[in-house]
């Protein structure tokens, strides 16, 4: 009887024991597939932060540099090809200066806009030493910039090279940028409220007389080193190149202005 008895008691004493393991190791297992479970979704969110830092975020070309950074020089970045000046492109200043500054420009970019008044500053400081010539450089995700580049030509046709940059000047004067901040539908009377003929203006505007004109522009400026707005290239007596990297403002781009006509 005392030997039955002692076994069913080491038989309960090791169905103890063996559910009191079994109760750990599951506890234990629980608990590693929590940690792991954790672990595992650090690892996926570092992961992804990482891959979202790598992806570059599309945005507006050439921002501005900081009021911080302004007094610092630029790089000197010369342009891949020199451009060529013809009787076809327009020209504020003095057509015969030795000193040429080729914009490529977008007319619903911000920057372009807020470069425009430096560029007006530059005539104005440099009078007969310099020349502005200004060319389209429409981006594709600026909706209207293609359409009002080509408006700009229709107005030199009817007006002439004053009638050009009157009307560039209005609409960067206007336009709130980004694409669509100066709509289509007041191109025409624009051109009516600038002295043109409304009629003929609407006419060539609708023809796409100048599309192409302007899409070679672009080609030109790729071409030359542009790779956004506003790009601008000097070119010294020489026929040495710089490019001016973005909106610039008139402080920084002084020297470099004052280098290329001294030169």
């Amino acid at each position: 009887m005392f030997d039955l008895i002692s076994l069913s008691h080491m038989q309960n004493t090791t169905d103890s024991t063996r559910f009191n393991m079994i109760t750990f190791l599951s506890t234990l297992l629980i608990l590693a597939s929590f940690f792991l479970g954790s672990l595992w979704t650090k690892v996926q969110f570092l992961e992804k932060t990482n891959v979202q830092a790598a992806v570059p975020v599309k945005k507006e070309v050439n921002n501005p540099p900081s009021d911080a950074i302004a007094a610092v020089p630029p790089p000197v970045i010369k342009a891949t090809k020199k451009p060529e000046i013809t009787t076809d492109d327009h020209i504020r200043g003095n057509i015969n200066a030795k000193v040429a500054l080729v914009e490529y420009s977008d007319l619903e970019c911000p920057f372009c806009k807020r470069f425009h008044p430096t560029m007006q500053q530059v005539i104005k400081d440099y009078g007969d030493s310099v020349k502005w010539v200004y060319r389209h450089f429409p981006l594709s995700f600026h909706a209207n910039a293609q359409k009002e580049a080509e408006a700009t030509e229709c107005a030199a046709k009817l007006g002439g090279n004053d009638a050009f940059w009157r009307y560039v000047d209005a609409i960067l004067e206007r336009t709130t940028s980004n694409g669509t901040g100066f709509t289509l539908d007041k191109l025409v009377p624009l051109s009516k409220e600038l002295g043109l003929n409304e009629i003929k203006f609407k006419a060539c505007l609708d023809s796409g007389e100048f599309a192409q004109k302007v899409k070679d522009q672009i080609a030109s400026g790729s071409a030359e080193g542009v790779t956004g707005t506003p790009g601008t290239i000097i070119i010294d007596a020489k026929g040495d190149t710089q490019l001016i990297p973005g909106a610039l403002p008139f402080e920084q781009i002084k020297p470099m202005i004052e280098s290329a006509i001294s030169n």
